[in-house]
């Protein structure tokens, strides 16, 4: 990026952004499954919250379905289930029609499974911390029986749940939560139930934690600040409600460069810019461009920690190398 003009608006990029390590492998999953078995590879829902990520796999020949019921009979390409985790009975009904599938749940979701079924086990209750209808939401409660896991979505429904058996509780979160709102809510349930019993690990992942720090620090200040990211995408959107929580006059929430709301970018000396953990680094690096073509502006760095995590593909795709080519559409190369 050249031809700064120091008297013009400042963008602070923040860091970490976009992808996160469990987006990352979900992704190239599907990549890799593709060059090893060949098109069609079937995906149930998005794998990833993000139309841009979506329609380029499709390009590469990606069949994503709401069911499995939607796949060819007989079928013997791979199918993927979403980074977002699935009800058992996906994979059992997977197994009944003899299809082959993978699954590209992020492991920080599967931990949070994991969590639940041993408060079931240790004869707890199980309470979720969650928005209802998330597929993230959806799959984890699908890891238990009907009645063994109960939603609580507001400080409200705290105040209002009334337990069986408030001795014997225990609570997961849904990874993508904002902080702040899920410790006032945990906060209403420990006052309410003190014998509540925390998972064995924090259950929000460490990129949503790491991307929501950031964005408080650049939002100081800030005049208006744009989170790239899906509508969809929980993690984006509490990402715009940290921004404004945490100072920004204001926020919105973009999916690329055409959505830019023109008359608060040019009105703005402080632009504040992140992206959402399903966004590629593809789409920041078009509204930075479109921003410095029209204002003139200049890029400042806002970083908290460097990011490292990396979580291997299925076993089954670990014979099969991945180069940075294949994954142009999203890096931008």
């Amino acid at each position: 990026m050249t031809n700064e003009i120091d008297n013009g608006p400042v963008i602070r990029l923040c860091g970490p952004r976009g992808f996160c390590a469990g987006v990352d492998r979900a992704i190239q999953m599907v990549v890799l499954a593709l060059k090893k078995y060949g098109a069609p590879v079937y995906v149930r829902h998005e794998i990833v919250h993000n139309r841009y990520v979506v329609e380029g796999l499709e390009e590469k020949g990606a069949v994503f379905v709401k069911e499995l019921d939607e796949i060819p009979e007989g079928n013997r390409q791979p199918v993927i289930f979403s980074a977002h985790g699935v009800p058992k009975s996906v994979p059992a009904d997977a197994e009944e029609k003899n299809l082959f599938y993978l699954d590209a749940t992020c492991p920080l979701v599967s931990k949070v499974h994991k969590q639940a079924l041993r408060h079931l086990r240790q004869g707890r209750h199980v309470i979720l911390i969650g928005h209802a209808g998330h597929p993230e939401v959806v799959g984890t409660m699908g890891q238990v029986a009907l009645g063994d896991m109960t939603l609580i979505e507001t400080v409200e429904d705290a105040l209002s749940y009334e337990p069986k058996d408030s001795k014997h509780l225990g609570f997961v979160t849904q990874t993508t939560l904002s902080v702040d709102d899920t410790i006032e809510i945990l906060d209403t349930l420990k006052n309410r139930f003190p014998d509540l019993t925390e998972p064995a690990a924090e259950s929000i992942c460490y990129a949503t934690t790491n991307r929501q720090e950031v964005v408080k620090l650049a939002a100081q200040g800030a005049d208006h600040f744009l989170i790239v990211g899906a509508p969809n995408s929980s993690n984006s959107k509490r990402l715009v409600e940290v921004a404004l929580r945490a100072g920004a006059r204001d926020a919105s929430l973009v999916q690329g460069p055409q959505d830019l709301p023109w008359d608060a970018v040019e009105s703005a000396r402080v632009i504040g810019l992140s992206a959402g953990a399903s966004a590629p680094e593809v789409l920041v690096d078009g509204v930075i461009d479109a921003i410095r073509q029209r204002t003139g502006a200049r890029v400042e760095l806002t970083e908290t920690v460097k990011e490292g995590e990396n979580f291997p593909v299925s076993r089954e795709l670990r014979d099969t190398a991945i180069t940075r080519a294949d994954m142009a559409f999203v890096n931008g190369d």
